[in-house]
């Protein structure tokens, strides 16, 4: 005689059990309400408060290698549509004025929207609207008076990509006061010779601390910023590749630094 099995019962108000496709479904309302909430305030921040990139290009050498990555400020000179983050701002319309505004002022790195390609960029400001900038011979001179410059020796390092790279290292005082390094190389460069040309008003001149191997305001493709264009102060790396400056493996340390003396 066979035994039939009784069907499994629940006593009232028991859980009955999920499907997969039920797990399925609350799992993807609990990702939903929480990017619902970490969105916003994501967004608020990287617009209002702090950005970070990558540098992708020597440009900046020795102050920035390739790869560091650094924290720009956002509220440093106010907000533009450029402060929006993912590239967001560039569908809004063109203003000449910023939210909460501040000049910057010379010697600031900068990162900024460039003015022709859209591209974001880094550099170093140099000169202020109605400034005279001129380079001769690899000199920089702003409104007619040779910036200082210590330094000259000849040296090497590793860079990106290229091998040993054999190049001059300055310090260069801005007419502020504002000290900083540069590199230069020993047979010079495309732009050594510049100008002299007026900063727009509402623009900045900027230019690399690599002075040889930088496409800046000196190049007829960038030319000086608009005030619009700026994105934030760069303030320092937090976290840089191990680049070392010359062939014996004496690594330069850039991680938590300033970049102005």
């Amino acid at each position: 005689m066979s035994e039939t099995k009784a069907p499994e019962t629940r006593a009232p108000g028991e859980a009955q059990p999920r499907t997969f496709m039920d797990r399925a479904r609350a799992e993807l309302i609990g990702w939903a309400r929480a990017l619902a909430i970490l969105l916003p305030i994501f967004f608020v921040f990287t617009t209002a408060a702090f950005g970070n990139y990558t540098i992708p290009t020597e440009s900046m050498v020795p102050t920035l290698e390739v790869g560091d990555r650094i924290v720009v400020s956002k509220w440093a000179y106010g907000y533009s549509r450029h402060s929006l983050p993912l590239g967001l701002g560039k569908m809004l319309p063109a203003s000449q004025r910023r939210l909460f505004q501040r000049l910057p002022e010379r010697g600031d790195v900068v990162v900024f929207v460039h003015p022709r390609t859209g591209a974001t960029m880094i550099k170093r400001l140099i000169g202020l609207p109605g400034d005279v900038i001129e380079v001769r011979g690899g000199r920089l001179r702003i409104n007619g008076e040779a910036v200082g410059l210590d330094g000259g020796a000849i040296e090497q390092r590793m860079a990106h990509r290229n091998g040993v790279e054999r190049y001059r290292e300055y310090v260069e005082t801005l007419p502020n006061g504002v000290r900083h390094p540069i590199h230069e190389f020993p047979n010079g460069g495309l732009l050594d010779d510049f100008g002299p040309e007026r900063v727009p008003d509402d623009h900045f001149f900027f230019m690399g601390d690599n002075r040889d191997n930088s496409l800046d305001s000196r190049y007829h493709g960038m030319g000086p910023v608009p005030l619009e264009n700026l994105v934030g102060r760069a303030e320092t790396v937090y976290f840089a590749w191990p680049r070392c400056r010359d062939a014996d493996g004496d690594c330069r340390k850039r991680w938590l630094r300033g970049f102005r003396d």
